[in-house]
């Protein structure tokens, strides 16, 4: 892969410019995560933006709403935006907690007031901006299952990242872009202050929305370009795979010329069985086209990672599926660095040392209720 090429090409096609001096940690599981962004909450001074698709009942979300309280009643402004779907059985105790504090808590598209069509059109993007200046996204949601390192099937696997640099300005326009279909005013002059954002690191990065609208998103094009571009190696971790004719298309066209496509995917703990029967019905395709599929086996996998040829990264909230390449609001970040790519890429040797890959053989003998799921799930499968 030429990077510089593919740093052109994106930007063309994308329309999106590419941010130089940034600076990203990579934070992987909660027992690093959860602490770096309730770090940064309790270190916020005039503005906390925080977005989740996923907020659940229990001890994380409890600390996460008391810290979020507890800024607001220290004067900071803290705006929150829950989608309707992904944090519909929390409780109402909760919330109301964080808006007697003084939070500005928003629900995105409530379902009552929404048609069918758009109540399928959600937020997955999972963002929080402290202060204008330090960023988060990546896969994680603000439940007890995030908890922990992995180590069983109550501690989920993910990653998140920490943002600082001129990047955080893509973040912030991503939680604009959900706020502003929220009803309320978009910018407070005594609080916000758009400052220049300085230059503290050397990461290259394109910061990329993904939005739920008819049609497919800046994602699938994303996806579509880099799996093209890709001379020697893909490698893909993601939560739920279900991606449509073309991306998988393009897939096997890759395996097919010689490139090393690897999939990893969750196993047994996977937490929908039916989204991973529509993901096992396009396996043996994938497989018959040299395409390596492994299971992780701990746990449940939720991480969203991307690398190409070693030497760029696609991070963020966006699943490989047609959920979030058609019908949910995502930001993902592409990260032209090899380093950090060697990273990514170093975690993803260590999940696979905890996987079991998937053997062409042994799938074209799975059982007869297996194959029917299969095509049972077919039904839908445009849906996941």
């Amino acid at each position: 892969m030429d990077a510089g090429l593919t740093k052109r090409m994106l930007e063309a096609v994308l329309g999106v410019s590419v941010s130089s001096g940034n600076r990203i940690d990579v934070l992987k599981n909660g027992d690093e995560i959860f602490p770096a962004m309730l770090e940064a909450i309790d270190a916020a001074e005039r503005s906390i933006d925080f977005l989740t698709f996923i907020y659940w009942n229990g001890e994380i979300g409890e600390r996460f709403a008391d810290r979020l309280s507890a800024r607001a009643r220290a004067g900071v402004r803290v705006r929150v935006i829950l989608d309707a779907a992904g944090a519909w059985e929390l409780d109402t105790e909760l919330v109301d907690g964080m808006t007697d504090a003084g939070c500005d808590v928003r629900w995105f598209r409530p379902i009552k007031a929404r048609g069918a069509l758009q109540a399928n059109n959600r937020t997955h993007r999972k963002l929080l901006i402290c202060d204008e200046v330090v960023g988060f996204t990546g896969g994680v949601g603000i439940a007890d299952e995030w908890t922990g390192d992995a180590r069983d099937e109550g501690e989920w696997r993910d990653t998140h990242f920490r943002v600082s640099g001129p990047a955080v300005n893509g973040l912030r326009g991503a939680f604009f872009d959900n706020w502003a279909e929220t009803g309320t005013d978009l910018v407070d002059k005594e609080v916000d202050t758009f400052p220049e954002q300085p230059e503290v690191g050397e990461l290259d990065v394109q910061v990329i929305k993904g939005v739920a609208e008819a049609g497919n998103s800046d994602v699938w094009n994303l996806f579509r370009v880099l799996i093209d571009c890709a001379d020697a190696c893909i490698r893909i971790c993601t939560a739920y795979f279900t991606p449509d004719d073309e991306i998988t298309r393009r897939l096997v066209e890759a395996g097919e010329r010689g490139v090393d496509v690897q999939i990893l995917v969750p196993g047994p703990h996977a937490d929908k069985r039916f989204v991973q029967v529509a993901s096992e019905a396009g396996f043996e395709e994938l497989l018959e086209a040299g395409v390596a599929i492994s299971a992780f086996q701990p746990s449940m996998l939720h991480a969203k990672v991307m690398t190409i040829d070693g030497s760029l990264a696609v991070v963020g909230s966006a699943n490989f599926n047609r959920r979030s390449t058609e019908y949910d609001d995502e930001v993902v970040m592409v990260i032209f660095d090899e380093a950090m790519t060697a990273v990514l890429d170093g975690h993803m040797d260590e999940d696979l040392a905890r996987s079991e890959p998937i053997d062409l053989a042994d799938w074209e003998q799975r059982g007869l209720l297996q194959r029917v799921q299969e095509k049972a799930i077919k039904v839908v499968d445009g849906l996941l």
